[in-house]
């Protein structure tokens, strides 16, 4: 996606996802990223129309309202009156993947409808937090006593402790205890939400052969989360694709150093046997 305007973007990006986790807005990182599939996309327009749909929902609560009663109202708006709802039948649609489309069509994936979810919740005090739950992405939300676990994928309905492990045993197998699910519980990171967003356009970039916007999204991922040695080891793969042997090189040489017992060692080393071959041909 070549301009000076996509550089200064992805630039923006960068900054963003690297630097403090207090400083990295859900809504705007998430629409910056969904200029990936409209170069022409306004920012600026699709926070306010998050805005002004927070403006309905205030518009319908009072201060004596509880947490019941505004997820009431949140879910009532969200999904009866708009009709957000899940994509089922195109899951892999990179549209889903994008904030301002999901806002748009109204459909979209579990990490998208969440996203939804969260910042309209939060504009009318709701305590929403993301959870990177096995399976797929839910919310919850801190009460006295708790916490209550939300799926907005499933239209905003509240998950008890024998939902979470039957969805647990059909993500992983094997019998659940409650400890184990309540250590999944943990709220995301803004950081490893928006990891979680990308991987998903990674995926399916990498499904589609667009190694071009995969390399951007993995770029992105790699300094969201620097230890996270594998993206390292795919971002060399992508290049090696692209045949940025070089660049392919400094990566694989570079996850080998970083993880030289993985279970992919051998097959890497071979690759980068070969690249050493290619890159010396070059010079």
């Amino acid at each position: 996606m070549p301009g000076r305007a996509w550089e200064a973007i992805s630039e923006r990006l960068l900054r963003i996802v690297s630097g403090p986790d207090v400083e990295i807005s859900l809504a705007e990182t998430s629409l910056l990223i969904a200029v990936l599939g409209n170069p022409h996309l306004s920012v600026p327009a699709y926070l306010s129309r998050l805005d002004q749909l927070a403006d309905v929902l205030k518009s319908r609560v009072t201060d004596q309202d509880g947490v019941a009663d505004r997820l009431s109202v949140l879910n009532q708006l969200m999904f009866k009156e708009l009709g957000f709802r899940p994509n089922a039948e195109n899951y892999y649609d990179p549209r889903n993947s994008y904030l301002s489309e999901v806002l748009d069509r109204r459909v979209g994936i579990p990490i998208t409808l969440s996203l939804v979810y969260m910042e309209l919740g939060r504009r009318i005090n709701l305590p929403l937090q993301g959870v990177n739950f096995p399976g797929h992405f839910l919310v919850k939300c801190e009460v006295s006593g708790g916490a209550i676990v939300l799926d907005p994928y499933s239209g905003g309905i509240s998950l008890s402790v024998p939902d979470l492990q039957q969805r647990l045993r059909d993500a992983r197998g094997g019998e659940v205890s409650r400890a184990i699910v309540a250590q999944l519980l943990v709220a995301a990171s803004n950081r490893h939400v928006i990891v979680r967003l990308l991987s998903n356009l990674k995926a399916i970039f990498l499904r589609e052969k667009d190694f071009d916007r995969a390399l951007v999204v993995v770029n992105w991922i790699v300094a969201a989360v620097p230890e996270l040695t594998t993206e390292l080891r795919d971002r060399g793969l992508i290049y090696q694709e692209l045949q940025c042997f070089r660049a392919a090189l400094a990566d694989l040489e570079q996850y080998l150093k970083r993880a030289p017992d993985s279970e992919d060692s051998v097959g890497i080393r071979r690759r980068v046997t070969d690249l050493r071959r290619e890159t010396a041909r070059l010079n």
